[in-house]
């Protein structure tokens, strides 16, 4: 996968908002890392702010979709993983200052 595709993905990713905290979830740095084969299978490597969220169904569906936008995907798998686990370290700077974070 190329970078412009990677930078695609991460796009299409911006646009899924955590409803509890209100921040996109790569600016939230839960997405560790996305994928694309040359058949368009798409797969996500991602966490959540902790494992009871109880948005987690809801998230991994609104990423579903948002990817599922793009012309080159097909098909989309969401693997949700603890390891490394998240920390507000994970933010970037946009989403500590949107969140009042230090």
């Amino acid at each position: 996968m190329d970078k412009a595709m990677e930078e695609s993905m991460l796009g299409a990713l911006e646009n899924v908002i955590d409803p509890e905290l209100g921040i996109d979830i790569v600016n939230l740095g839960l997405v560790y890392g996305v994928f694309l084969d040359e058949d368009g299978n798409a797969g996500v490597e991602m966490t959540l702010t902790s494992m009871g969220c109880p948005m987690g169904p809801e998230i991994v569906q609104m990423v579903e979709e948002s990817l599922l936008e793009l012309p080159e995907v097909k098909n989309v798998n969401v693997q949700i993983v603890w390891n490394p686990p998240w920390t507000k370290d994970n933010m970037s700077r946009y989403a500590k200052i949107a969140l009042g974070v230090s």
